[in-house]
């Protein structure tokens, strides 16, 4: 029960007009500025954060172009020790090419010239097949060959390509200034005899990650954020302290060479931004807290927020003051109605106002001057009803006295031996008692096919062999039902108007067909057919019904047939139209094709109504039979 109350009560139409005006202003008030502002937020945050994104790969691209500089700078201290004629002979003689001190400290100087001139170069070291090697700066660690070493067999396989190694890991090698493995970057590129392509040493040169460092930590993303330098492997050359990643453990998305995506990283969602060296195959990687936001994009929602919450309190205030204007009347015009509810049929409304609400309540008061005046009217009307009902009671007298009359006549007729007058007498009084049918509005349709049958039957007799006729009608039609008196009119017409007008005798086929659920009653005629004009005007003049006349059915016939014979015809049409559409909806009623000199064809739509109990029609057929 309190379940039914509650649905109630949030029901639109159960609440009154003022709290429906409240929530309509509101609506139209508060609603949109909702919208306006989400709008507004969503639209500003996206271009300002496409702005800081382009911003952050604008940075990420400046810093990979200072490491591809200083990479650059590497592959050309790579070239220029790989042609130097000391070098050269060192790699092919071995050290005997260096026994001489002057050559030794040449190639000491020439080596050293480098790690002066770029700063970003911790130390050089040339390494021959044999494991010997030369260099100012580094040296083995143990006794063990350098042409063992992993960097090395890797230049080797790149063939004299520069390569990047990244951060040395377990190599036998070290430097005077002793260097951490996280401290370098190594490269390599091998020495080949142009002539052989043969392989005639290594040159291994470290890049200290402090130019790195300097390049990368001074870059600022937002509060937290930070870039990073990672290798093709996705292990870090560089990571600031504050990094909450390290050697990227996330996976770049496909093998794109720059873009964006956000992923959780120990409990937190970051957003990356990266973009990838050609050159290098190393990635910076912007990271930052998805959470961190621009300030400007904090002040625009401020802004925001202060207009859509100032427009809700004006919207509300105006909604509750504009919905008690309005309201206010129609309360006062309502407690009018109860007070004429109650029987003060005396009272009106006072005419002051000129809005719709005075108009109301003239209409009002008008409304009843003319209930007074009608009741008046009832009492008259009433008298006149009981009159109308005895002579209603007296006419029904007449149908039995003439149905009474024909049998007579039936029986004289055939005591005489007078068949034809018999089969005639017989057919008029079937055409007379299914025709008024105890008063009913719906009949069974073999009743309306025998209406039919009577009827030819007699006009057969006038017109002997020239009208013809055939009813298709199979027994699953027996069940069904239809308006009385809707194939007479119609088949009439053909008989007047075109087995008549034919030279020779005709046809008139009737049928029933049961077509998506609807019962057509197809009437058929090979008279003399109609002009495509007056068709067009027939069916005009079918399209237009059902229409509301005043003037009476004879008055009607009467300005008929003062239009011409033509008009006349189509009145039984139309009464048939107006009577089916009237009785089911514009859905059913009559169509017509027809051909000069060949024929016309008249369809009749019908819903399909069974029997009583049998149809989802019967309770209208039910309905139609009493009214």
């Amino acid at each position: 029960m309190i379940l039914k109350q509650l649905q109630k009560s949030f029901q639109l139409n159960n609440w009154s007009i003022r709290y429906k005006l409240i929530l309509h202003f509101l609506l139209i008030s508060i609603l949109p500025s909702l919208v306006i502002g989400l709008l507004m937020g969503w639209i500003v945050n996206g271009i300002v954060e496409k702005q800081v994104n382009g911003h952050t790969m604008q940075l990420i691209d400046n810093v990979n172009k200072s490491l591809d500089y200083y990479a650059g700078n590497i592959q050309n201290i790579s070239y220029f020790i790989s042609m130097n004629p000391d070098i050269q002979a060192f790699l092919s003689e071995g050290k005997e090419a260096i026994d001489d001190d002057r050559e030794e400290y040449r190639m000491s100087k020439f080596l050293q010239g480098f790690t002066s001139l770029y700063s970003e170069v911790a130390g050089i070291i040339v390494v021959r097949p044999s494991g010997d090697y030369f260099s100012n700066e580094m040296y083995a660690r143990t006794g063990d060959s350098l042409a063992k070493e992993s960097w090395y067999r890797e230049a080797v396989q790149a063939k004299g390509i520069f390569k990047i190694i990244g951060h040395p890991a377990n190599r036998n090698v070290t430097t005077h200034s002793n260097y951490k493995d996280s401290e370098v970057v190594s490269v390599v590129r091998a020495i080949q005899d142009p002539d052989t392509q043969k392989t005639l040493g290594v040159v291994l040169i470290d890049l200290k990650l402090r130019v790195i460092a300097e390049t990368v930590r001074d870059v600022r993303l937002g509060k937290s954020g930070y870039l990073m330098v990672i290798d093709d492997k996705g292990e870090s050359i560089y990571a600031p302290k504050n990094s909450k990643v390290g050697s990227l453990g996330v996976a770049l998305p496909g093998q794109q060479l720059s873009g964006m995506f956000a992923q959780t990283v120990g409990g937190q969602k970051l957003q990356f931004i990266y973009q990838k060296s050609s050159f290098t195959n190393w990635t910076t990687v912007g990271v930052f807290a998805v959470q961190d936001s621009v300030q400007e994009i904090k002040d625009i929602n401020l802004y925001l927020v202060t207009f859509v919450f100032i427009v809700c309190m004006l919207g509300i205030a105006a909604s509750y003051y504009l919905s008690h204007s309005i309201s206010r009347p129609i309360s006062q015009l309502a407690s009018f109605m109860r007070k004429v509810e109650e029987g003060n049929m005396s009272i009106r409304i006072p005419e002051e106002r000129e809005d719709e609400i005075g108009l109301l309540g003239r209409s009002f008061n008008k409304m009843l001057s003319q209930m007074t005046r009608l009741i008046s009217q009832v009492w008259a009307e009433q008298r006149l009803k009981r009159e109308a009902e005895l002579r209603s009671l007296q006419a029904h007298i007449q149908p039995h006295f003439l149905y009474n009359t024909l049998d007579t006549i039936q029986w004289l007729a055939r005591k005489d031996g007078a068949k034809e007058a018999t089969e005639m007498v017989e057919a008029l009084s079937k055409l007379f008692r299914i025709g008024l049918s105890k008063g009913q509005e719906m009949i069974p349709l073999t009743d309306e096919i025998e209406h039919i049958r009577s009827y030819l039957k007699i006009q057969q007799t006038r017109y002997k062999d020239k009208l013809n006729y055939n009813i298709e009608v199979d027994g699953s039609f027996d069940d069904l039902f239809v308006l009385k008196l809707i194939l007479q009119p119609l088949v009439e017409n053909a008989i007047y108007h075109g087995i008549k007008e034919r030279r020779g005798p005709g046809m008139i086929t009737i049928r029933a067909i049961i077509s998506e659920e609807i019962m057509e009653l197809v009437i058929q005629d090979d008279g003399a057919g109609m002009t495509e004009a007056r068709l067009e005007a027939l069916r005009a003049v079918l399209q237009a019904a059902p229409a509301v006349h005043e003037a009476s059915a004879a008055q009607r016939t009467a300005e008929e047939r003062q239009q011409g014979q033509g008009q006349a015809a189509s009145y039984g049409l139309r009464n048939v139209q107006e009577r089916i559409r009237l009785s089911f909806g514009e859905t059913y009623g009559i169509t017509i094709e027809s051909k000069e000199k060949a024929g016309t064809t008249v369809i009749i739509k019908h819903p399909i109504i069974h029997r009583k109990g049998q149809g989802t029609h019967d309770t209208h057929m039910e309905g139609v039979n009493r009214g």
